[in-house]
């Protein structure tokens, strides 16, 4: 046996009894299932293993604001100067009405990025798209729609259905204490 030179082969068959116990892996006509071959005196499990569905969109990114350093820092400021002479809108009333996709990122209603308070953190959760290629920008308008699915929600926001049950669960027992307050 030589030493291992980097492209997985030994130049002899050391590895042959391992692959004859894990066995081959064939993908069936469906993507979603695999079809093992099981070598003779293993018991037999079950032949098709499916796969959950991926994720279709890139996990958001986070940009911690303790990572950057100041010359990073310093730049950002001089690309992107505040806007004081554009009148933000203030209430819902006054932006229900506003061109969409809505251009106002940094409000917390917007649905391209979430600031977090406390560490400044910035989290974009469509890192593959810009703000004007969104769909649904304002989840004040998705509000307004009506009632929606767990996975229609997921998809608005980029998270999956299982941390949108445990937001909204959150969310149930944060009014019911503030009902029992009163």
């Amino acid at each position: 046996m030589k030493a291992d030179d980097g492209e997985g082969d030994f130049g002899d068959d050391s590895c042959e009894g391992v692959m004859a116990v894990v066995g081959v892996m064939e993908v069936g006509e469906n993507a979603d299932e695999i079809e093992t071959e099981l070598p003779e005196g293993v018991p037999e499990l079950s032949q098709k293993v499916r796969r959950r569905n991926r994720r279709t969109r890139p996990r958001s990114k986070t940009i911690a604001m303790k990572r950057m350093t100041r010359a990073e820092l310093q730049l950002g400021a001089l690309m992107y100067p505040p806007v004081e002479d554009v009148e933000r809108p203030r209430t819902r009333a006054e932006c229900k009405n506003e061109a969409r996709p809505c251009p106002w990122v940094a409000c917390k209603h917007h649905l391209y990025l979430d600031i977090n308070p406390e560490t400044g953190s910035i989290k974009i959760n469509f890192p593959d798209l810009e703000p004007w290629e969104m769909e649904n920008t304002c989840a004040l308008d998705v509000a307004e729609q009506g009632s929606k699915t767990l996975e229609e929600i997921g998809v608005i926001t980029n998270l999956t259905r299982e941390r949108i049950r445990q937001v909204e669960v959150r969310g149930l027992l944060k009014l019911r204490g503030r009902r029992e307050l009163r």
